[in-house]
């Protein structure tokens, strides 16, 4: 059966962001749809589904890649903030991440130092600060 699967998407476009997107906002609509009771709810999810799963099995690869490259074009802002904040909360664990009284620069210190002087790389403001 897998093999059969392989051979029916041979030359078709599969997955990328926006079909995934797409399919995650068909899951999203489906779980609002149990609390807000409406007749659209099933017409949205129901071309979501069939958009995206008309993404994934064309086969007219520089139209979807196209599509594609604008979805993420629009998005790359939301996206690096994201992965930012996400990355700040990874690092919270071991450091403090402090910003600079005069410039804003964003300046990280260690956990567990006590309290320390904090000189600012960019402008060179010194200032104390519990780590």
């Amino acid at each position: 059966m897998r093999e059969k699967f392989r051979r029916f998407m041979i030359g078709r476009y599969g997955t990328d962001a926006l079909s995934q997107f797409l399919l995650y906002a068909a899951l999203v609509c489906i779980l609002l749809s149990f609390f807000f009771h409406s007749g659209w709810w099933n017409l949205i999810i129901l071309a979501l589904f069939v958009i995206s799963y008309f993404r994934i099995f064309s086969k007219n690869h520089a139209k979807r890649y196209e599509e594609n490259q604008k979805f993420l074009a629009l998005t790359a802002r939301a996206r690096s903030w994201a992965s930012g904040k996400r990355y700040q909360l990874s690092q919270m664990k071991d450091y403090h991440i402090y910003t600079c009284p005069t410039c804003r620069q964003k300046i990280r210190i260690p956990r567990g130092k006590g309290k320390i002087m904090v000189r600012c790389p960019k402008c060179h403001t010194e200032f104390m600060k519990k780590s």
